[in-house]
């Protein structure tokens, strides 16, 4: 745990990659690995959030909140917005790279089960959103991501804007 904020340079010294926009995630080499993903916005003035999200309607749910609700998740000062973990699931198969594509595909408008972190759409800046990455073959990603949202409530007192739980409670 640090006292210190999560930049793109401490990630990056931490190990994660890629850094780059949802839109280029097809072409970007994500891995199929078991890991945990970040979405970060570089710039971390006072964002502008859309009345409505763009993002799909998935089993009909609108993932539209209300501009207060959005305000009041936001964390002033933060570059990271959501924390999300993949697993490679019961066939193997699944992993960062199918995770990462059904939550870009979601924020183009499909209807895709990626529920969480949703309100990164609501952003008027969604698009210069980065997303890195981090393989965690040692590592249960359940346990990879809840410390890395612990370490982010130390420094900035509430979770990352986008995540709505804390992920698994660390034992």
């Amino acid at each position: 745990m640090t006292d210190r904020a999560l930049t793109l340079e401490i990630l990056t010294d931490r190990g994660f990659t890629g850094f780059v926009p949802f839109s280029e995630l097809p072409e970007a080499g994500v891995p199929l690995d078991a890991g945990i993903y970040v979405v970060v916005r570089p710039d971390v003035s006072a964002p502008e959030f859309l009345p409505l999200s763009p993002a799909g309607h998935f089993q009909g749910r609108d993932p539209s909140v209300s501009r207060d609700t959005l305000a009041e998740a936001w964390a002033g000062g933060a570059m990271v917005l959501y924390v999300g973990k993949a697993t490679t699931g019961r066939s193997g198969r699944r992993g960062l790279r199918k995770r990462l594509d059904e939550y870009r595909r979601h924020g183009a408008g499909e209807a895709v089960g990626h529920w969480g972190g949703r309100y990164v759409w609501q952003l008027a800046d969604s698009g210069s959103l980065l997303v890195g990455w981090l393989s965690t073959p040692e590592r249960d990603p359940g346990d990879a991501e809840a410390q890395l949202i612990a370490e982010f409530i130390g420094v900035h007192g509430k979770r990352p804007f986008a995540n709505r739980n804390r992920g698994r409670l660390i034992k």
